[in-house]
Order: structure tokens, then C-alpha cells, then sequence
């Protein structure tokens, strides 16, 4: 039968025509999805479960975290239970206080439908690359870590896992290719340390594997900077906390232990001088607080007292968290809820983490 070669060439002719159009499609549909990736913010952070949620956890930590779920992107929290045995060794209390740091997140508005939520511990692949991380990273970047000599200081026994704390720090945040990551700014060197990782890495092995994030710090003192009953930055390691959930007499008797001193109630005193104002800051309106303010400075008969001051923190303090008290009893009795969310949260991180772990075993030739 012989060959019409005439129309060969137009049928050829017509589905080169589509398969230019659709390649053309093809390269349209991927030049979003790169654009998209570039423009979509995603946004890590992680809270150590070391003991119970405080108010300078609040203010600095849980609160942001919490207020830039509204925002535009991806969301990725976790409880970095990990991270607590560096000096937690009693195994009924950590497991405690990671149950009572997941409610206080959900009692207190994290919504698990918006962000990924989950343990640390769950995510295995997050150590694999703090091993892969540290065999690049050098004993003297270690040995600048703030938070080590903080530790140190505060007498805290040294030992491996807080030596190496900055790495697992680093992995925690490169296994989920975030762009920003919200801290404090006593924080702010662990992200640059992640920083310096990433680019050890990708040098090391000639492939891009880790993204380097920017730090994203609270610009108001106040809140980067919660302080405590003594003045000192509110910490567990000193004792001089006041819990987020504390409510009645014992809210009373966490307030009185505030620092004060003895000058009487009409004696003029600078706002800047008195504890307890930098708390009040926290809580009450401006116009409220300048009218306190006010009033301490000129001082006379009608001036308030330290007593005065404390009650109307304990009312604010109150009100801030009745709700989340309510829902935090909520939670608590119903635990089943809980592990469902942190779960459903640690299935999705895996997902994140296991692409970025399976990168860097294929760059330095594991995979």
C-alpha cells in the first residue's frame, strides 16, 4: 500500500504543535510553583518542655507563635523534649511537662488545622541530621554558645548534650526548610549558629541542601525580655516565675513575691524604679498605665501603694487567662485529643523532615 508522506508530514506537524503547547504549559504550571516557593514564607519555632508555661513564655514565645499562625504561609511548632534532658532526669516530670506544654498551646488559641504541631522525639530524622551537621561544624563555633556558658554559670553540670545543644538546635530548624524563625533575642545566636551550619554543609558537599533562615525577633523589649519576681529575665533556672495558668492565692502569693521596697506610699517615685510597673506594662493599656504612672510620681495622700499596684495586676492577670484556664481543664480532660493533634502533627513534619534528611544523605554519599 503506498505512503501518503504528504499527510504524514501534517499529522506530524499537528502534534508537534500540541506537545510544544503543552511543554509550554508544563514550564507555565512549574514557573508558579518556583514562584510560589520564593514568596510563600514558612515560619519554625520550638519551646523547651523544661517545666511549666510562665509568663515570659507567654509573652515571649507561645503569644508570637501563636499571633503569626493569622499570617500568610506555612506554620511549624514543636515541643522540644529532646532538648530537655539535657537536664531533666526525672522521666514522670518531662513526660508531664510536655502534656502540660501542648495544652497550654491549644488552651491558648494554636489552632492544629493551621499549624504543624508536634513533639520533638517523634521526628527522629531531625537527629540524623544534627549528626550530619556536626561533623562539619566546628569545636570553637560550640564553644561561643551563649547559652552553654549561661548554663555553666548558673551551675548547671556540663555535659555532651549541652555542649552540643546548637546542633540539634540547627537541625531542628533546617529539617523543615523554614524562611523565618521567630525568637527571642537571647535566641538570636543559635539561629546565626544555624546559619553558619548550613553554609558549612552546603560548601562541604557542593550541593544546596539547607536553606538558610532569618531570625525573626520581637522588637519590643518588654516582651523579648519578660522579667522576674527578683528583676532578673523570668526563668525557671532562677526560680522566680510566675505560671501562666496560676490563678487565686496562689496567684496572690506568686505576685507579693515581686521585689519591692519599703518608701511609703506618698513618697514620689520613678515608675523606671519600681518592679512591678514592668509588669503592669504587660497587661494594661497605655492610657491606664500612664495614669498609675502618674500618680506614683507625684506621690502625696492619694498616691497608690505597692499593695494597690499588685491587686490590680492580679486582677489583670486573672482576666487576661480566665479562658484559657477554662480550655486548658478542657484539654486536660480529654488526652486522647491531645495525642491525636500532636500525632497528626508529627506525620506531617516527617514528611517535611525525611525529604530534607534524604537530601543531605544523598550530598555527602550516604544514599
Amino acid at each position: 500500500m503506498p505512503v501518503d508522506c504528504q499527510h504524514i508530514g501534517v499529522r506530524i506537524k499537528a502534534w508537534a504543535s500540541v506537545l510544544v503547547s503543552v511543554l509550554k504549559r508544563i514550564e507555565g504550571v512549574e514557573s508558579a510553583y518556583q514562584s510560589s516557593r520564593v514568596t510563600l514564607n514558612t515560619y519554625l519555632s520550638g519551646i523547651q518542655s523544661s517545666g511549666l508555661s510562665h509568663l515570659g513564655n507567654w509573652f515571649g514565645a507561645m503569644r508570637p507563635h501563636i499571633q503569626l499562625q493569622e499570617l500568610e504561609g506555612e506554620h511549624f511548632y514543636f515541643i522540644a523534649d529532646y532538648h530537655a534532658l539535657t537536664t531533666s532526669r526525672d522521666p514522670a516530670v518531662l513526660k508531664n511537662n510536655v502534656r502540660e506544654l501542648a495544652v497550654a498551646y491549644l488552651a491558648m488559641g494554636l489552632d492544629p488545622e493551621r499549624v504543624t504541631f508536634w513533639r520533638q522525639s517523634d521526628v527522629p530524622q531531625v537527629t540524623e541530621i544534627a549528626w550530619m551537621l556536626s561533623c562539619v561544624t566546628g569545636m570553637g563555633l560550640l564553644e561561643r554558645a551563649h547559652s552553654f556558658k549561661d548554663k555553666v554559670a548558673q551551675g548547671v553540670k556540663p555535659n555532651v548534650g549541652l555542649f552540643t545543644y546548637p546542633a540539634l538546635m540547627a537541625a531542628d530548624i533546617l529539617a523543615f526548610d523554614p524562611t523565618h524563625v521567630p525568637v527571642g533575642a537571647d535566641q538570636k545566636q543559635h539561629v546565626e549558629m544555624t546559619q553558619d551550619m548550613a553554609t558549612s554543609f552546603n560548601a562541604a558537599f557542593g550541593a544546596e541542601v539547607f536553606q538558610r533562615p532569618e531570625p525573626l525577633i520581637e522588637s519590643d523589649e518588654r516582651l523579648a525580655k519578660v522579667v522576674g519576681t527578683d528583676g532578673q529575665k523570668m526563668s525557671k533556672s532562677y526560680g522566680n516565675t510566675i505560671w501562666l495558668f496560676e490563678t487565686g492565692k496562689k496567684l496572690k502569693k506568686a505576685v507579693n513575691q515581686i521585689t519591692t521596697d519599703s518608701r511609703p506610699p506618698e513618697e514620689p517615685k520613678d515608675p523606671k524604679g519600681v518592679l512591678l510597673f514592668r509588669f503592669l506594662e504587660l497587661f494594661l493599656p497605655a492610657e491606664e498605665l500612664e495614669g498609675w504612672e502618674a500618680r506614683v510620681l507625684e506621690g502625696g495622700v492619694d498616691a497608690p501603694g505597692y499593695g494597690h499596684l499588685k491587686a490590680r495586676l492580679i486582677e489583670q492577670i486573672e482576666e487576661t487567662f480566665r479562658e484559657g484556664r477554662e480550655r486548658r481543664m478542657e484539654f486536660l480532660n480529654d488526652p486522647a485529643e491531645v495525642d491525636r493533634i500532636l500525632v497528626r502533627g508529627a506525620e506531617r513534619a516527617r514528611e517535611r523532615a525525611i525529604a530534607v534528611r534524604d537530601r543531605a544523605l544523598k550530598a555527602c554519599g550516604l544514599r
